[in-house]
């Protein structure tokens, strides 16, 4: 990451979009809106600027991430600089499983493939049902 790379002040979205943890500002602005992502334990807005030292939970679809920023940057660069912007406290995986009690349609374990088909005909059929 070059000099001209680093900036003095940045809006949130544009900082979660050049740290790599939304593919587009529009998704960052959306998950900020949703209020799933916090700043310094408050909900904030698109436009509100990040600063150094500021702690930030992430509620992503398959991960929660607590991180602290370290860096400002308005490009966004490969993995390597993204991960330069912040430090990580904790990261959690969300896998959510299905529930042996509860069953829902289509549903296939991880790595059971794509249904044959006969399968499809058969899952067709039940739904019809």
């Amino acid at each position: 990451m070059t000099e001209l790379d680093k900036v003095d002040k940045i809006r949130l979205d544009k900082w979660l979009w050049s740290a790599r943890f939304f593919k587009t500002r529009g998704l960052a602005s959306e998950a900020l809106k949703g209020g799933k992502v916090t700043l310094n334990d408050t909900k904030p807005k698109s436009s509100k600027t990040v600063n150094l030292g500021d702690r930030l939970a992430i509620t992503q679809a398959h991960r929660k991430v607590l991180i602290t920023v370290i860096a400002l940057s308005d490009k966004r660069g490969n993995a390597e600089q993204a991960q330069a912007l912040y430090h990580l406290e904790s990261e959690t995986l969300i896998q959510n499983k299905n529930p042996q009690d509860q069953a829902l349609a289509g549903y296939r374990e991880k790595g059971a493939g794509r249904p044959t088909k006969r399968e499809r005909r058969q899952l067709s059929d039940w739904l019809d049902n």
